[in-house]
Formats: C-alpha cells, structure tokens, sequence
C-alpha cells in the first residue's frame, strides 16, 4: 500500500506519538520495568545510524540540563564547530527541540525526514506486542542524527529525558557525559530516593568515557562515582570554588568572573546558570580536543572563542525578561530548590507590587513552590496548561486551597493568558510579574509574546 505523505508538523507529529497513545502509558510504572530501548535501536540499526565518528555529549540531571546542553554547543559553535543540538522538551514548537548552530529545524525539513523513516518505523510498529510502543524520543532522535548528517554536524549535544538509563537519546556513543543536580523527581518512574534517580542518570555513562558533574548529595555523588568505576570512565565533579563568581546585575544578564576567562557579560539572568556555564566550560573544552581545530587550549583565540560563546549564548524560557513596564520574569521553577533560585535570582530587580504567577504540576511539591513567593509576592494568581496533556496540574479549588493557607490575595485563571493580563494589569508598569511555570505554560507564554527563537 502506497503511503500518503504527511504535508505539515501537525500530521507528522501525530504520527510520531500513534504508538505511544495506543499502548498502556498512563499506567506505566518505574522506567526499569516499562522502557524498552529495542524498538528504537532497531530503528536505528535500519537507519545505519548513529554515525560513530561524530562526538556525542550526553547531559542529564535533575535542573538545568537543558542549559547546560544549550550553553556546551555554543561554546562548541564558537570554536568553530557544526554543532547539533537535540533537547527536550519544547516550548511552541516540537522543531525547537532540532537545532543546527543554534538555528531549529525547519518545518519541510522535519516533515521530509519523518515521511522517509515512516516506513522503518511501521515495520518496527507492527513487530510489537500489545501494550508495548516504539518511542517518541526514539522517532526523534533518528530525526535529529539524519539531519545532522546532511548538515555536516561533526559534535552533538544530547539532552535526555527524566532518566537516562532507559531514555533513548541516551544510545548515541557519547564519550561525554555532563550531570547536572540530581533530586528528587519523577519518584513514580525514577524511584523515591535521590540514590535510585542517580542510578537511573548514571546510566549514560559509557565505557572508557569522561564524566563531569556539578556538585551532588552525597549519596548522588557515591552512585555517579561507582557507576564511573564500573565502567572504567574519568569521573570529575565542579566544586563551587570550581565554579565562576557573580560580579553584578545586568540589565538582561549577569557579570561574572570565570578564572583565566576573565569577566564575562553572560546574557543569562539566573544565578544557577553560572554553575550550569561552569560546567559547560569543562564540557565543550572535553569535546574540542578530541575534535580537529587548529584552536588549541593553550592559545589565547582558545579563551577569546570561550568568552565569546558565553556573551552570545540564549536559552529562552530561564529567568528570562519577556518584557518591561512592567518588568515580565519567567522561569521553570517548579519546584522548591529552582522556585528559592528564581527569587534569589531576581530579588534585587524587584519592585511593588509583585505579582506571581504560578502553574506548577501535581507530581512537585506544590504547596512547597507557593510558600516560596508567598513572602516576596502581593498577589498570587494560579493557573493551569493543557498543552502537555501528559503533565497534570492541581484543580482550580485544591491549588487556592493550598495558597490561601499562605497568603491573603490569592486568585485563579483558566490559562495562562488570563494570567498573564490579570498579573501585568495588578503590577501596572512601576510592578513586576513573576511567572513561574512548568514547561507547557511556559510555552502558553512565548505563544502568548508572540515568540519563536528561531534563532539561539
């Protein structure tokens, strides 16, 4: 039977997720026991994929990986490098999830290589047991090596999903894999200790490989170390004496000084993107040597190119200014350790009245991120997103239940739209709004600013 090509994103994405909706996914349990990477590697394999000789980074952690995975291929765009960059999730669009040097996929390109692989997919799709699937992140990730093939990528850099050991981006042959904190998340399917959720993430480790680490629990720490042991790979952790050292505010960033790099303007608002900028510092340096570039790390073009990368880097989303009078600040702190650095963060751009804007989901502690902005906010204003239908958010009545126990002035919105005009008209222009949402209600927000980041 002749197959009728998939003409927009929208018909191509639905096809992609087919298999996921018509298995048993609302009842999964621990990855340990429901992922199974076979289907993907199969795709894979009939897609010769992925090409061995390109340099793979794999980043993982519990926050900021996405960060971290955006600032590691900057800085390897800078050195002069065709860097691919594959992350997760997306904001307005499944292409943000591609990039080439920081440019997303186009539409015809993402609908042209799901059309030529659709056929290997349902080859695999028709193989599999019932209740099982081939998964979305795997259809993406053939997607994302295919298209670095034809676009002459020589190093990626890989975000995986919650995990790592069962995630599927996680197959690619990285010799470098980056951890970010491990906390507590995702308990239903990564475990209920942070030691289980770091057995999970240690799996992207590979044999005879490099692994770098921002600083850990103790017991994180243990699992990543033995983990390395195992397989005889070259564990490193960033100490915070490792880390660069904020100078002062800027008006869209922060002036940091990062040791032989000097003081550097990084258009990054959030403090914890110094870490994250820290450890993408040893990231990008690891990569380069083993790549060919008559740049080397001794020569001054090598600091020049490194400060040059981190001045330039965007990732939208991450204590982001979205726009003035009043000053709009979104980030995706959804949980109490992220919600305590956004404010921290901003604290010294805050000005009354503050208005806050939360949308955080049932699986955080929801009642813990509202005691966050209770003391620095004059109004709390809760809201929901429906454009992750996977993500689940508190009913109307249950999260003002919860935020009326900590503050005085608190109100609900139907999306986050509403919000948005609720929250600016309350602020007026001498105010600040704070919008800390999870994923999907960030991408609401772009939606709603009319914002694509193209470009990055």
């Amino acid at each position: 039977m002749t197959l009728v090509p998939f003409t927009d994103e929208t018909q191509a994405i639905s096809y992609v997720f087919e298999s996921l909706a018509a298995s048993d996914w609302r009842g999964r349990g621990l990855d340990e026991h429901t992922r199974d990477l076979t289907p993907t590697r199969k795709l894979l394999a009939a897609l010769d994929q992925p090409d061995t000789s390109r340099e793979y980074a794999v980043v993982t952690g519990s926050k900021g990986k996405g960060s971290v995975s955006a600032i590691t291929a900057a800085l390897l765009q800078s050195l002069g490098h065709r860097v691919g960059l594959l992350t997760s999730p997306h904001l307005t669009t499944y292409r943000q999830r591609f990039r080439v040097d920081g440019r997303m996929m186009s539409e015809a390109d993402l609908v042209r290589h799901i059309n030529a692989i659709r056929p290997h997919v349902d080859e695999i799709r028709a193989t599999l047991k019932p209740g099982t699937y081939i998964s979305p992140q795997g259809i993406f990730l053939a997607v994302a090596l295919r298209w670095f093939d034809e676009q002459g990528v020589t190093c990626a850099v890989i975000e995986v999903g919650r995990g790592g050991r069962f995630d599927d981006n996680a197959l690619v042959p990285n010799k470098l894999s980056l951890f970010t904190p491990i906390l507590l998340e995702h308990t239903r399917y990564l475990g209920d200790t942070v030691a289980r959720i770091a057995w999970h993430k240690a799996g992207i480790i590979k044999p005879n490989s490099f692994a770098y680490s921002l600083s850990q629990t103790p017991d994180a720490l243990a699992v990543l170390q033995a983990e390395a042991e195992s397989k005889d790979a070259n564990f490193d952790w960033l100490a915070p004496i490792d880390s660069g050292v904020w100078l002062d505010d800027l008006p869209d960033g922060q002036r940091v000084e990062f040791g032989r790099y000097g003081a550097v303007d990084l258009p990054l608002m959030g403090r914890y993107e110094i870490a994250n900028a820290s450890l993408a510092i040893w990231g990008a340096g690891n990569m380069h040597a083993r790549l060919e570039s008559p740049i080397k790390h001794g020569m001054p073009e090598y600091v020049a190119a490194i400060r040059a990368g981190l001045e330039r880097v965007q990732w939208p989303g991450r204590c982001q200014r979205l726009a003035t009078a009043p000053d709009v600040y979104v980030d995706g702190a959804i949980n109490v350790h992220s919600a305590s650095s956004f404010i921290e963060s901003v604290r010294g751009r805050l000005s009354a009245p503050v208005v806050t804007v939360l949308a955080v989901p049932l699986d955080r502690d929801v009642a813990g991120v509202y005691a966050q902005f209770a003391p620095v906010s004059d109004a709390l204003i809760l809201t929901t997103s429906p454009r992750n239908i996977t993500i689940k958010f508190p009913r109307s009545t249950e999260a003002v239940r919860l935020a009326a126990a900590l503050h005085d002035d608190v109100s609900w919105a139907d999306d986050v739209a509403t919000a948005i005009e609720t929250a600016t008209a309350r602020a007026g222009r001498d105010g600040v709004v704070l919008l800390a949402l999870a994923q999907p209600a960030i991408g609401d927000t772009m939606a709603y600013y009319g914002l694509t980041f193209e470009q990055i």
